[in-house]
């Protein structure tokens, strides 16, 4: 099984960012889907009701596993970076859940020319037809890096099927914010982003030194990348130790009526020297109204290094918080 393929998104074709987005979801029948690795083709409309005629999107859901229960993994760079996916995969087959990979507008290097709102409206659509088709009762999303902001901010839009979403593991929620203040080149490409946005040029290309990964606007430089990721209680801005435990909970206080995990890689590479883990993670949960907190000593960003613990960590809250004393969301 190679969670890496490369294939037409759900949403749109687009290509490598820092994070991806991932979730869970159960099935209200015995049908099983495609086995492992198999394609399922997939048409949403834009109103997120699969099978309107209006503003149809084409593209496909990868699966992996036959089982039943189901989940998304949303990625923004290459999959194969993410050694414990496979495993995850495997482990969730033993369990009687199944793997579905989505990508979505701004997966790989579309992230420089979209936006949460964009991935949420595609989130949403995507939930839909799992219920609407695959027949799926509930999903529990797991996020990495931006991935986590993608998930706070859907869950904060009550689109039309969020309330599918039994529960949210964040794993290396951490902030861009903090993390580009100590690149050189952040201030200045902070100011040429409003310029660009003031002279009426805001879907213009940023020059290649603001982000030489990817395309990126100006104004998705200065309201994401630079403002929102960047910019002091920018729209991006929702894990940063320098925020107040209210700033927090404001911004991740909906997510209380959620069970949610946060699993915080201890020498987190993106994370400045500066910042007590300990205590951010410890506010963060907090801020989510006690969130479980799984703190992974070691563990880099993408937990590479700790496979195994990051592994045994998601399927236990996914057995915790899984189909055990589900109700149907559209009873």
């Amino acid at each position: 099984m190679d969670p890496s393929v490369s294939s037409p998104s759900f949403a749109s074709s687009s290509s490598s960012s820092s994070s991806w987005f991932p979730g869970i979801f159960r099935s209200r029948s015995g049908k099983s889907g495609s086995a492992g690795g198999g394609s399922l083709p997939v048409m949403a409309s834009a109103d997120g009701m699969p099978g309107s005629r209006k503003n149809q999107l084409r593209g496909y859901l990868f699966k992996y596993g036959s089982k039943s229960i189901q989940g998304i993994i949303h990625n923004q760079e290459n999959l194969s970076l993410y050694r414990y996916l496979e495993p995850l995969s495997i482990a969730l087959e033993n369990e009687k859940w199944s793997l579905v990979q989505p990508l979505l507008s701004s997966s790989y290097l579309g992230y420089g020319t979209s936006s949460l709102d964009q991935d949420a409206v595609e989130l949403d659509q995507l939930i839909g037809h799992l219920i609407n088709k695959e027949n799926s009762e509930g999903v529990v999303l797991l996020g990495h890096s931006t991935g986590c902001q993608d998930i706070v901010h859907y869950l904060r839009t009550n689109s039309a099927f969020s309330k599918a979403v039994r529960g949210v593991i964040l794993q290396a929620p951490v902030s861009d914010r903090e993390y580009r203040a100590t690149l050189p080149e952040t201030a200045e490409m902070i100011d040429l982003a409003a310029k660009m946005i003031g002279e009426g040029r805001a879907m213009d290309l940023m020059p290649r030194e603001a982000n030489p990964d990817a395309p990126i606007t100006a104004y998705r430089s200065f309201c994401l990348m630079y403002h929102s990721l960047c910019a002091y209680t920018g729209d991006d801005d929702m894990f940063s130790s320098d925020l107040s435990d209210d700033q927090l909970r404001l911004r991740l206080g909906h997510l209380s009526n959620t069970p949610c995990q946060v699993i915080f890689s201890m020498a987190d590479e993106y994370v400045p020297d500066y910042v007590d883990k300990k205590a951010l993670v410890e506010r963060l949960c907090r801020a989510m109204g006690g969130a479980e907190k799984v703190e992974i000593e070691w563990g880099n960003h993408s937990l590479s290094n700790r496979v195994q613990e990051a592994v045994e960590a998601i399927m236990d809250f996914v057995k915790r918080e899984g189909p055990k004393g589900w109700d149907d969301p559209w009873s």
